[in-house]
């Protein structure tokens, strides 16, 4: 494992020039790489952790961090204007490592995104917003954060929180993305699991949807299944 800045330098605000943790195959030998976005409290290393938990050694792994270990400060419920300018600055990074991933000649059907928590609404809100067909995307609890505010009085279904809009330009045909979540999830609402999966197969993506029963907030077993199984040479990226 080891530490690099250089991939981050075209990210922009507060989580410009932070941390990125490096593991998993050198890029001149990886097979795959996967952009992998720890959550609120954090750290890269979780991640880490995570991606070498299956076990594909040909993967290169890249963990950015964020400014203070958020990289965001309230829920991604909020209106928009409330969580800037740390959305935008995420998205920064996203969008860096995948402008470096390029240049070394990684084409998006060859790069995975993931992420758990509020780093899970960060992967596929990029997924979403920069439409590239991803070799695959996971939100491992985690919903769109929206391009907009919506009219209207706070839902209980959304935890008290007004709706938003989701107006994305640009597809994901066939882009296999999955959308995990506990079905009483004290951060993540299931009306937003629910309705960020029919934003995203509108937009061409292959959508499953693991809803785990009772209370939680945590990685289970299926979704790292599930993250394997479209990593492996035998995924079903030929197909598409």
């Amino acid at each position: 494992m080891s530490d690099a800045t250089e991939v981050e330098n075209c990210a922009t605000g507060p989580h410009a020039g932070q941390r990125l943790i490096t593991a998993g195959a050198p890029l001149h030998r990886a097979r795959l790489a996967i952009v992998m976005i720890h959550g609120r409290g954090g750290a890269a290393e979780d991640m880490v952790g995570l991606a070498e938990s299956l076990a594909l050694p040909d993967i290169a792994i890249l963990a950015p961090s964020a400014a203070g270990h958020s990289w965001w400060p309230d829920s991604f419920l909020a209106p928009l204007e409330a969580n800037e300018p740390g959305l935008t600055s995420g998205l920064s990074v996203i969008a860096a490592l995948l402008q470096n991933l390029a240049e070394q000649g990684f084409g998006p059907e060859r790069i995975a995104i993931a992420g758990f928590s509020q780093g899970a609404c960060l992967a596929i809100e990029a997924a979403a917003r920069f439409a590239t067909p991803f070799r695959a995307v996971a939100a491992l609890s985690g919903g769109l954060v929206g391009t907009g505010d919506a009219d209207g009085p706070p839902l209980a279904e959304l935890y008290n929180r007004p709706a938003k809009r989701f107006n994305y330009e640009g597809g994901l045909d066939n882009v296999p993305l999955l959308l995990g979540c506990h079905e009483q999830d004290p951060h993540i609402p299931l009306a937003r699991v629910r309705e960020s999966a029919k934003v995203l197969e509108a937009m061409g993506a292959q959508v499953d949807t693991i809803i785990i029963p009772g209370a939680g907030h945590g990685i289970v077993a299926d979704e790292v299944s599930w993250l394997r199984k479209h990593l492996n040479d035998n995924g079903d990226t030929d197909e598409r």
